[in-house]
């Protein structure tokens, strides 16, 4: 396969199947010089054609959780009461930006996975009391 930039899905295909006979190649060999640029023309590709957004806060700080062991009683010190905490969890409040702060300081988790926008739907004990006012 010639090197050349990658601008279809077939580009991809025989791009991706050389890389694959590639991946045993010898350090500083010839052919690891083609698998380094052929790894970087497939993910300049995938980037453009197959972006992948970021998760959504609260993905994140679920996913966050359970690669480090994270428990919801360990959340309680950053957003407060367990029910606060399964509210959150469950997408019916948003997280505030007190909330954002004592994650970030307690959990080393970016403040940026955190900030990201994310729709919350309201539990039904917030819809009736909204619809009493």
């Amino acid at each position: 396969m010639e090197i050349r930039p990658i601008k279809s899905e077939a580009d991809y295909e025989e791009a991706l199947a050389e890389v694959e006979t590639l991946m045993d190649a010898a350090r500083g060999s010839p052919e690891e010089a083609r698998l380094e640029v052929l790894v970087t023309l497939i993910e300049a590709y995938e980037s453009k054609v197959h972006p992948i957004d970021p998760p959504d806060p609260i993905s994140a700080l679920q996913y966050h959780m359970e690669s480090r062991g994270i428990t919801r009683k360990d959340l309680e010190a950053s957003i407060g009461s367990r029910g606060r905490v399964s509210e959150i969890l469950n997408r019916q409040r948003p997280l505030t930006l007190a909330m954002i702060q004592k994650l970030v300081a307690n959990l080393d988790i970016s403040a940026d996975v955190l900030i990201g926008k994310y729709s919350c739907k309201p539990s039904a004990d917030q819809h009736l009391t909204a619809r009493a006012s």
